[in-house]
């Protein structure tokens, strides 16, 4: 009779571990991408408005849900462009966004920012096929490291996270 009882308890752990692997995590685990993910999703040339211009692969950020969804960006070499002094940066998401009060939805977007004081950059966002203006978001010297990056995009933990430019960041949401 024992055996019976520890059969069907052996059984219902495995019943109840396989169910709770199959339901969904809200809270998906992020991670930064690889470069080898990074050169497939990173275009040479981005594509904004009427212009492909190029970008430099080695400022390349980004993470990555594991599962075939990413947000990234790089610098891109404006000079000459008519981007030059209004974009700086290509940034892809394919989740939904929300940074500050803007809500990016997925897809291919530019940003460019000003200087507002020495602790404050305002970065504005901009459809990048169109140059349609999105909004902005403040970002503010990094207190918690010295580190200055060109782009860094960290991985969502509980959907919260930062994406650092220089010394400035800010902070975005998953917006499930």
């Amino acid at each position: 009779m024992p055996s019976i009882v520890l059969k069907i308890l052996f059984v219902s752990s495995l019943v109840i571990a396989n169910s709770a692997a199959m339901v969904p995590a809200h809270g998906t685990r992020w991670r930064a991408a690889t470069e080898s993910e990074l050169r497939k999703l990173i275009p040479a040339r981005a594509p904004v408005n009427k212009e492909n211009i190029e970008t430099e692969f080695r400022t390349a950020s980004g993470v990555t849900d594991g599962r075939g969804k990413f947000i990234a960006g790089v610098v891109m070499i404006t000079a000459g462009y008519s981007a030059e002094g209004k974009y700086s940066h290509f940034f892809i998401t394919q989740v939904p966004l929300k940074l500050g009060a803007m809500v990016l939805q997925s897809g291919e977007y530019v940003f460019g920012y000003q200087r507002i004081d020495n602790d404050v950059i305002r970065v504005s966002f901009y459809r990048a096929s169109t140059g349609e203006a999105l909004g902005t978001v403040d970002a503010r010297v990094n207190r918690k490291s010295s580190m200055v990056r060109s782009l860094l995009i960290s991985p969502p933990v509980d959907g919260r996270a930062t994406i650092q430019i220089g010394r400035f960041v800010f902070e975005y949401r998953l917006n499930d």
